[in-house]
């Protein structure tokens, strides 16, 4: 270091510790980001058939209309 002195790195318990906490860590926020994207693709999907649906409806109460409007209209 800045004496001229290098010391070894050792393994020690609280160190051992420490790295396999990091470890842990690391795969839950892996684990986190996996579920994360999974779950933004089911959104996406019932996100696409709930705007589907939507426009079903639409379609169906513009049809009613447009039929009505038919009847109603003289021959």
């Amino acid at each position: 270091m800045e004496d001229g002195k290098h010391f070894e790195r050792f393994a020690c318990a609280p160190g051992l510790r420490l790295e396999a906490h990091e470890r842990l860590t690391a795969v839950h926020f892996d684990n986190l980001s996996s579920r994360l994207a999974r779950l933004e693709e089911v959104i996406e999907r019932l996100e696409k058939r709930l705007w589907l649906t939507v426009y079903g409806v639409v379609a169906v109460i513009l049809a009613t209309g447009f039929q009505s409007i038919m009847t109603a209209i003289p021959h």
